[in-house]
């Protein structure tokens, strides 16, 4: 579970939310509204390693931009659909989620 805390209280005990902090994120608040978050450092790495992936989308030649496009969904991934932006939400539920 996520805490949100004070930035006055993590500067009063940086230790305990640091350790918090390895379990669950820790997001720091200034005047009221959300600034930081602390998170655990293999977090980090995992949040890092999927940005350079996307990154490297604009990698793509035209005809593997065209195999993707051209691809289709395995059955029952349909409710990915409804992630996209934009998208119409198909009605469907993930695999063991009831409807």
């Amino acid at each position: 579970m996520t805490t949100t805390v004070t930035a006055a209280a993590v500067s009063k005990n940086f230790g305990a939310y640091q350790d918090a902090a390895v379990r669950d994120p820790v997001i720091i608040t200034k005047n009221g509204r959300p600034r930081t978050v602390l998170l655990a450092y293999e977090d980090f790495v995992q949040l890092s390693k999927r940005d350079r992936r996307v990154g490297l989308t604009a990698a793509l030649s035209a005809d593997e931009i065209a195999a993707v496009e051209a691809s289709e969904m395995e059955p029952g991934l349909d409710h990915l659909t409804d992630e996209l932006p934009g998208a119409k939400p198909s009605g469907s539920k993930p695999p063991g989620q009831k409807a």
